[in-house]
């Protein structure tokens, strides 16, 4: 298991659980990254932050600081 920031580009992961606090991890599974849900790293930008993941054929940017506490297995 390991974290969302570490998918490298074009890798495919199933979530396993979201972190961090309340609002935060509540917002973001209303996005749609819920365990269960497949996710693939699509870019990150020029400085590194944000990051673009593809869920379920939505486009999804989130701060590496977000995606640092989604937690992907495979």
């Amino acid at each position: 298991m390991r974290c969302l920031t570490e998918l490298a580009m074009n890798e495919e992961a199933l979530v396993h659980s979201v972190g961090g606090p309340h609002l935060r991890a509540r917002r973001i599974m209303s996005l749609g990254l819920s365990p269960g849900a497949r996710v693939r790293m699509v870019r990150r930008a020029p400085l590194g932050d944000p990051l673009e993941f593809d869920v379920s054929g939505c486009l999804l940017m989130l701060r590496s600081e977000e995606a640092a506490g989604i937690v992907v297995e495979g």
